[in-house]
C-alpha cells in the first residue's frame, strides 16, 4: 500500500471518531495543524487540540487521554509490515559453527561429520546472502516512501489536495511550513528549491481557478504570489538599514560587529546610491522612485561584495490591498510568539497566540509577532557581536564551544530551544566568516544558555559543521546521551529535537570533558 493511499484511508477512518491532535511547538507543525483543523471543520469531525512542547508533556497528555485513544486500523488491513527476522539477524547464529578446520589426519567417521558441518556452513552462508539481498530490497521500499525531511504541512496539504478540498489558506500554510524548515536549516537548499517548484504549480492552479471570480479584486481577497525576493529578514516591515544589520546572511558577510564591517556596509549603501536618510526610515515610507528598482540595485551591489545568494525564491500573500507578507515574515513572527517570554503568558497561551496569528482574521497578532521578531533578531546580532569580540567561542578539540553567561543582556530570549538553535546556527556562520583558522571552520558548535537560575539548569544545543555538504547530519543527540550516561550527569532529554538537552549547571564541566573524549 502506498503511503499516500494509507493517509487517505486513515483520514476516512478518523471521520467517525473524536480526534485527539497532539501538536508540537513548531511552526511547521502549527501549519499542518491549521490544515487538519480546516479539513475537520469541513467534514464536521470533532477533535481536541493538545499542545505539547516535549516528550514529558506528550506522555502526560497521552496518559490523560488514553481512554479515548484507539488504534485505527481495520482487521482486514494488510500493511505489508515485514517480519522481525526479515530485518534483524542474530549474529551468534553465524558464529556457531565457525573455527572448524581439517588437517587431514582425523578418522574417516570424524572427517565425514566435519564435511557435513562444512556443507551446512556453506548453505548458511548462501541463506545469509539471500537474506541480506531481501533486507536491502525491503529497506529500499520503506525509504523511498519515507517523509524524512519533508514539511508536515506539505504532507497535510497533499492530503487535502487528493481529496479536492484544498483551499488558498491551506496552500499558504503549506508554504509557511516549508519556509520554516528552510529558515531553520532542517532541509537542504536543493530540497527547498524542489518543494518550492511543487508549491508554485499549486499556486498557479489556484490563481487560475480564482481569476474569473469577483472577490479577486475585493477588499477581502487573498492572493498568493511566487516571486524572487531579497534574502533580508522582515525588511518590508522594518527599515532597510535595520534589516541589513540584523539578517544573518548580510551581517556575517559584512562582519557587521567590527569597525571594518560597518565601513563595508556604508560602502555597500554608497554603491547602490541610496541616501542614509532613506534606508534608515521605515521601508513603507521610502521614496517610491527608490523602491521601484530596489531589488535589482541591491542584487547588483551584493554581487560586487561577494554575496551571490541575495536573491531567493519565495512566496508572498496579500490580504486585501493593504497587508502584504513574505512567507519568512510569517515564520519569524509565529516563532517569536510561540517562544515569547512575556510573563503574563503561559506556554499554552503562547501556542494559542501563535496558532491564531496564522489566520487572516487575526492580523493584529501577526503584527505583534513581527515586533517580537525584530527584538529577537536585534538581540541575536548583539549577542553574536559580544561572543566574537570577547572570544567566547573557543575550540574544545573536536568541536567549538560557547556559553552565554547569566545576566547577559536579553539572554532570557534564548532559553527556549528554537531561539537558541537559531542563535547557534547564526553564531557558527558568523564565526566561520570571521576566523582565519581553517580547521575551526570545519568544526561543529556546542552552545549553552541559562535556563532556570532557581533550578540551576542550562539549555545545551549541538549544531553540525558549516560545510558545503548537502546532507549535514546532526550526531549530537546520541553523543549527548552517551556523555551523560558515562559521567552520570543530570540531564533531561525532553525536546523532540534530540540535539537539544537540559543540563544541571554543576555537571557542565564533566559533561563537556566526556563529550570531548567521545568525539576525539
Amino acid at each position: 500500500m502506498f503511503v499516500s493511499d494509507f493517509r487517505k484511508e486513515f483520514y476516512d477512518l478518523v471521520q467517525s471518531q473524536r480526534v485527539l491532535l497532539f501538536v508540537a511547538s513548531d511552526v511547521d507543525a502549527l501549519c499542518a495543524c491549521k490544515i487538519l483543523q480546516a479539513l475537520f471543520q469541513c467534514d464536521h469531525v470533532q477533535y481536541t487540540l493538545v499542545p505539547v512542547s516535549g516528550w514529558q508533556e506528550l506522555e502526560t497528555a497521552f496518559l490523560e487521554h488514553k481512554e479515548q485513544i484507539q488504534l485505527l486500523i481495520k482487521q482486514d488491513d494488510d500493511l505489508e509490515v515485514p517480519a522481525y527476522d526479515d530485518i534483524f539477524r542474530d549474529e551468534e547464529e553465524d558464529e556457531e559453527h565457525s573455527g572448524h578446520e581439517s588437517d587431514g589426519s582425523e578418522p574417516l567417521e570424524k572427517r565425514t561429520r566435519l564435511e557435513e558441518e562444512i556443507a551446512e556452513q556453506t548453505m548458511k552462508r548462501r541463506q545469509r546472502r539471500a537474506w541480506e539481498a531481501q533486507r536491502r530490497e525491503i529497506l529500499f521500499d520503506y525509504e523511498q516512501y519515507e517523509y524524512h525531511g519533508t514539511s508536515s504541512a506539505m504532507v497535510m496539504f497533499d492530503l487535502a489536495w487528493m481529496m479536492s478540498k484544498d483551499l488558498n489558506d491551506m496552500l499558504w500554510w503549506a508554504i509557511v511550513g516549508l519556509t520554516d524548515q528552510w529558515v531553520q536549516d532542517k532541509i537542504t537548499q536543493m530540497k527547498y528549491v524542489t518543494d518550492v517548484g511543487i508549491l508554485q504549480r499549486h499556486v498557479s492552479r489556484h490563481n487560475h481557478r480564482h481569476e474569473d471570480e469577483e472577490h479577486t479584486l475585493s477588499v477581502d481577497c487573498t492572493r498568493i504570489t511566487f516571486e524572487y525576493d531579497l534574502h533580508l529578514a522582515l525588511y518590508q516591515h522594518w527599515s532597510l538599514y535595520d534589516s541589513l544589520c540584523n539578517t544573518c546572511y548580510t551581517a556575517s558577510r559584512f562582519k557587521i560587529w567590527s569597525v571594518q564591517g560597518q565601513k563595508r556596509l556604508q560602502e555597500f549603501l554608497a554603491d547602490m546610491g541610496l541616501p542614509l536618510k532613506q534606508v534608515k526610515q521605515k521601508f513603507q515610507s521610502m521614496d517610491v522612485s527608490l523602491k521601484e528598482n530596489l531589488r535589482e540595485m541591491i542584487e547588483e551591489s551584493a554581487n560586487k561584495f561577494g554575496m551571490k545568494d541575495m536573491r531567493v525564491q519565495t512566496f508572498s500573500i496579500h490580504f486585501g490591498f493593504k497587508h502584504k507578507f513574505l512567507a519568512s515574515d510569517v515564520v519569524f513572527a509565529t516563532m517569536s510568539l510561540m517562544e515569547s517570554i512575556e510573563k503574563v503568558n503561559t506556554g499554552t497561551d503562547n501556542f494559542t497566540q501563535a496558532l491564531d496569528s496564522l489566520s487572516r482574521s487575526n492580523l493584529d497578532k501577526l503584527y505583534h509577532g513581527l515586533e517580537l521578531a525584530k527584538k529577537q533578531l536585534r538581540a541575536t546580532q548583539q549577542i553574536i557581536a559580544s561572543c566574537l569580540c570577547t572570544n567566547l567561542v573557543i575550540s574544545q578539540g573536536p568541536f567549538l564551544y560557547c556559553s552565554l553567561m547569566e545576566g547577559s543582556p536579553d539572554v532570557l530570549l534564548f532559553s527556549k530551544p528554537v531561539s537558541l538553535s537559531l542563535l547557534s546556527r547564526q553564531l557558527l556562520k558568523s564565526f566561520v566568516c570571521s576566523t582565519k583558522n581553517r580547521r575551526c571552520k570545519l568544526l561543529p558548535l556546542v552552545m549553552a544558555a541559562p535556563l532556570s537560575v532557581e533550578q540551576g539548569t542550562v539549555t545545551v544545543v549541538g549544531i553540525p559543521p558549516e560545510t558545503d555538504d548537502s546532507d549535514r547530519k546532526n550526531f549530537f543527540g546520541r553523543a549527548f546521551e552517551k556523555a551523560a550516561e558515562s559521567t552520570s550527569s543530570r540531564t533531561l532529554h525532553n525536546h523532540f529535537d534530540l540535539s537539544v538537552i537540559e543540563l544541571k549547571a554543576e555537571d557542565r564541566s564533566k559533561f563537556l570533558d566526556a563529550l570531548v573524549s567521545l568525539l576525539s
